[in-house]
């Protein structure tokens, strides 16, 4: 499985936007420091929505009160929390949704 950074992703919008990558970092930093911020100060939900990429969602979950530890099969409280979800949008399920038979000739 290909492995990709924040480095990758600053190198191709360098090369897209035709600049130096020295250039190009900081507006990408910008970009996920806001996300991220916009996440973490949610007060229990929130939804980032970009437009042919997909969206970020932080959604709040129930409390547990009889769930299981599988190591030890203790019974545990897990108190209610948030979480994060992705949900890609319609251009890239379709392109997702490919067989891989048709990926790979490309």
């Amino acid at each position: 499985m290909m492995t990709y950074t924040k480095r990758d992703v600053v190198r191709r919008v360098a090369e897209s936007m035709d600049e130096p990558m020295i250039q190009a970092e900081p507006w990408v930093d910008a970009v996920i420091v806001a996300i991220r911020e916009i996440m973490m100060s949610a007060d229990t939900e929130c939804r980032i929505e970009i437009r042919d990429f997909g969206v970020f969602e932080v959604k709040e979950t129930k409390a547990k009160p009889k769930a299981r530890n599988p190591k030890t099969n203790e019974v545990i409280y897990v108190p209610a929390h948030r979480k994060t979800h992705f949900k890609p949008s319609k251009l890239m399920k379709k392109f997702l949704r490919q067989p891989l038979e048709d990926v790979k000739k490309k």
